[in-house]
């Protein structure tokens, strides 16, 4: 016998009509965008400082990679565990107390004094600030019809872009200057001031309890659709996270990079995409977000290729090259995310979406210890060396998602039909009678 959600959901074929938005939507667009910027910055930034609470605190090396990676494994747990009663919530209640526990979190990364207090504050961050991500992506989904969430999409995923513009040169001087508390600090009360103004901005999100009670995690877990949806992510993930964590690493020791180098890749690099991430949002609003996602992961796989093979080169090549890396592997998460996030209805949108977010957290760690492995360099100073392999495998995981694209399509977008057995067997015959 159905459930009563089963027998809400199979009512409710016609979407809810998305709510109307002031200002067309850009004042929601744009503070989702910098929820996105604070809590991308708070996880990365440590990276960056590594040296400086090196020397400060005595940490040995795996006592720094600890920092690092505590905050992607406290978000992608809190993630799954949020997501078996996140979407009983309205959408905005849900961000203004995940966003404020992250507030809470990163203030007490500026005051923490010793590396026990910062190990836990890293664990208060990540576990309220990885589930932001999901969150305001549902937000999307429930806010924006389906024709404008690849351009939605794209303006808040530009957050990405805007961190490796201001945020982590910002935090970088900062911190050499005055202090390593001080990027968390600023971050913390430019937090406070955003959450302020998330509150009267959300518009109130509940439509997606109109379609009954929520779902149990396990059927969010084991819908096709988003059973899915989950592997294109994972092959994302594994995609990128298998290389990125060792991008910076391979341009200096094996490209002989500075590290003013390495600034201007990152500002060029961030300006790129700044521009082309809603420019390909649109554009998949147009033309379909599988095809151009196809076309943005063919880019990728050819970028990849070149560039893991590459040896020292001029710095305008090198720079022209990472640039275009950054563009069509920023550009194909774009559709990608807009095609995942329609692929759950609104009652299941805010759980499935933490799902996502755990799996993608979760599995970026793991492939980046993969990627590490099957790396080496036996001279602290010296290049790399498996760079060609792990670029391949990269290369062979887009190409896994290239496929699985097909298969993940918007719950509020008409199903394409799918010819049967025998009609396919017909249309062959007649294919072939037809050959010249």
């Amino acid at each position: 016998m159905s459930s009563l959600s089963d027998e809400l959901l199979d009512r409710a074929e016609t979407p809810q009509p998305a709510p109307v938005l002031p200002g067309g939507g850009w004042p929601l667009l744009l503070v989702l965008a910098a929820i996105q910027f604070t809590h991308v910055l708070d996880f990365i930034i440590i990276m960056p400082l590594g040296p400086l609470y090196t020397r400060e605190m005595g940490l040995e090396p795996w006592q720094f990679g600890l920092l690092v990676s505590v905050y992607g494994f406290t978000a992608g747990i809190s993630s799954l565990l949020l997501a078996a009663f996140i979407d009983r919530f309205d959408r905005k209640h849900a961000v203004l107390f995940l966003y404020g526990g992250f507030t809470v979190g990163t203030l007490c990364c500026a005051v923490a004094p010793n590396y026990l207090t910062l190990l836990m504050a890293r664990c208060v961050a990540g576990g309220f600030g990885g589930v932001i991500g999901a969150i305001t992506l549902a937000i999307i989904g429930d806010a924006f019809p389906e024709n404008r969430r690849g351009l939605a999409t794209g303006v808040v995923m530009s957050a990405f872009s805007v961190t490796n513009i201001v945020g982590v040169p910002l935090g970088l001087e900062l911190a050499t200057d005055i202090g390593t508390w001080v990027p968390f600090a600023v971050l913390g009360g430019f937090s406070a001031l955003l959450l302020g103004s998330a509150f009267f901005v959300l518009p109130s999100l509940r439509h997606h309890q109109d379609h009954g009670p929520a779902p149990s995690f396990t059927k969010v877990l084991l819908n096709p659709a988003h059973l899915r949806a989950f592997g294109l992510m994972i092959c994302l993930v594994l995609s990128t996270s298998t290389l990125f964590p060792y991008f910076a690493n391979y341009l200096v020791f094996n490209l002989k990079l500075t590290p003013w180098d390495l600034s201007m890749m990152y500002i060029i690099g961030g300006i790129a995409t700044l521009i082309s991430m809603p420019l390909i949002g649109r554009i998949s609003d147009v033309f379909g977000k599988r095809p151009v996602y196809r076309v943005m992961a063919l880019g990728t796989v050819v970028a990849i290729l070149v560039f893991t093979n590459l040896g020292p080169s001029p710095l305008v090549l090198v720079l022209g090259l990472t640039t275009a890396f950054m563009i069509v592997a920023s550009g194909r998460m774009v559709p990608a995310m807009a095609l995942i996030t329609s692929s759950a209805r609104p009652a299941y949108r805010g759980a499935f979406m933490s799902i996502n977010n755990s799996a993608q957290l979760l599995v970026m760690g793991v492939a980046a210890v993969v990627g590490g492995l099957l790396l080496s360099q036996p001279d602290p100073e010296g290049p790399i060396s498996g760079f060609p392999l792990v670029g391949a495998l990269s290369c062979a995981m887009t190409l896994v998602s290239v496929v699985l694209v097909s298969y993940v399509r918007p719950v509020d977008a008409p199903a394409e039909a799918v010819p049967t057995e025998e009609e396919a067997a017909e249309a062959s015959v007649v294919l072939v009678e037809n050959v010249p």
